[in-house]
């Protein structure tokens, strides 16, 4: 049949598409909620503080996304905790998504010369008046770039969901396949969507990258 598979789901594939954008924008906000609070818990001089969040950053990025996905989605109904498909796919991967987005947190507060907090401690700001006014929003703009890569990675990973039956792209492709019998046409269309998405995905965060680029850093050059 060829293309008239293509052809004839349209309807489906763009469905796929759509939620599997909702999923890895939804998980990309959540991680990045948690992974602000888990980036500066990283550099805390407050020993447990830093120990935790470790723990968690370490055990997040240890561990395969598919298993988490698991052990929210089948594992929390059995101490009481019942989510929908959707609802934990979105949570697991935005989960694990906040342990690398920390990493690349702390590393951009980290790629901020420490004259910058230095000066604002000298103007008579707190340590948590300097962090929020001065170092976080040039951290904030240093990490555009690892955040596309997040992103992108993200729109990826997001077809792991298909295992509990989130009826994103991935499953599209599995349910149509398991209905034509026609593997390649499929999945290199699927493939071929996934790309687009990374692709202008990537091409827009760069426009971005480029406006918001730091003077002397290097981002955006």
């Amino acid at each position: 049949m060829g293309l008239e598979i293509i052809t004839n789901n349209l309807g489906f594939f763009f469905d796929g598409a759509v939620l599997t954008l909702a999923i890895s924008l939804s998980a990309i906000v959540i991680g990045f909620a948690l992974g602000i609070f888990m980036g500066l818990a990283r550099i805390s001089r407050i020993f447990p503080v830093r120990m935790i969040a470790t723990g968690y950053v370490e055990a997040l990025r240890g561990t395969p996304l598919l298993i988490q996905i698991f052990i929210i989605y089948f594992g929390l109904p059995s101490i009481g905790i019942y989510l929908s498909p959707i609802v934990s796919g979105i949570l697991a991967v935005g989960l694990n998504s906040a342990a690398y987005q920390a990493e690349i947190i702390r590393g951009g507060i980290q790629s901020v010369p420490k004259g910058q907090l230095e000066a604002a401690r000298s103007m008579g700001m707190s340590y948590k008046q300097s962090m929020r006014r001065v170092v976080l929003p040039q951290a904030m703009r240093l990490i555009i770039p690892p955040m596309t890569n997040e992103f992108i990675i993200l729109i990826k990973d997001s077809s792991l969901v298909s295992a509990i039956s989130v009826w994103e792209l991935t499953l599209v492709a599995k349910e149509l396949n398991a209905k034509y019998f026609d593997p390649f046409t499929v999945f290199l269309f699927v493939a071929v969507v996934y790309f687009v998405m990374t692709f202008a995905t990537s091409k827009i965060l760069r426009v971005v990258e480029k406006k918001t680029a730091i003077p002397g850093y290097g981002a955006g050059d």
